[in-house]
């Protein structure tokens, strides 16, 4: 077996927006970068679908890329 090449996975850890009034909800880690239709429970317990995944430009002189997802909570 060969490792070359390997990279191992970094989490992204994304901002859930609220699609009718523009306000963060939480943070939440995924193991990869999240689809337009993954679906996943809130800290309220509430079950939500993606409506859009955001993907930023990094900052100068950073790496990490603002990742914002944005989902219609029932509530």
């Amino acid at each position: 077996m060969s490792w070359v090449g390997y990279r191992p996975r970094m989490p992204v850890t994304a901002t859930i927006m609220n699609s009718t009034t523009g306000q963060p909800i939480q943070k939440l880690t995924f193991g990869r970068m999240p689809k337009p239709w993954a679906s996943f429970t809130l800290e309220s317990g509430e079950l939500v679908t993606a409506d859009r995944v955001d993907i930023g430009k990094p900052a100068p002189g950073k790496v990490v890329v603002p990742v914002s997802v944005w989902v219609t909570p029932k509530k």
